[in-house]
């Protein structure tokens, strides 16, 4: 008896030629639909940039907040300055990177450790917070900016492993 219905590779077929067609469907038209007008791509450019401008300001604050942490620890612990300046030099080379025309200001980090390990692993959990916000954030932003942004959560896990690596050696 021969088999009727789909097959899978059926399927397969109808489900590349319907992704075919919306692509190129999507190709065509740059417009609102109605003769391909300028005011609808005026209007996206200006969302888009006001898009970019808030995740930027996002990003910014995360960093913002992390440098201020690295801040925190450094004056409460001085004996981690040779190894945690670097890492804090980096995060504001970050902070300028995503918010190129005005920084936020440093917020009110405050750690809740006693010692130079504890405080050190304070800052590790805060760089992985901070490359998850700036991953999180990849979704929604455009082309450069989400370059950017996953060059600096790629940083902040390099720094969380650093920081991770360097609590262990840290006398509590």
């Amino acid at each position: 008896m021969r088999r009727t219905g789909t097959t899978r590779r059926g399927a397969l077929a109808a489900t590349g030629a319907l992704a075919a067609g919306a692509v190129l469907s999507g190709c065509g038209s740059d417009g609102d639909g109605a003769g391909g007008g300028t005011k609808g791509s005026a209007h996206s450019a200006s969302s888009s940039v006001r898009a970019e401008k808030t995740l930027r300001a996002g990003a910014g604050r995360t960093t913002a907040t992390l440098l201020a942490g690295y801040e925190h620890v450094l004056r409460a612990h001085p004996t981690t300055a040779s190894a945690l300046t670097p890492l804090r030099d980096a995060v504001r080379a970050h902070l300028k990177a995503l918010s190129p025309e005005k920084a936020p200001a440093l917020g009110m980090a405050r750690s809740r450790a006693a010692t130079p390990a504890a405080a050190v692993k304070e800052l590790a959990a805060a760089e992985r917070s901070a490359a998850d916000a700036y991953t999180a954030l990849l979704l929604e932003a455009p082309g450069e900016l989400a370059r950017l942004l996953a060059s600096v959560a790629a940083a902040c896990a390099a720094h969380a492993y650093l920081l991770t690596e360097l609590a262990k050696e840290t006398p509590a």
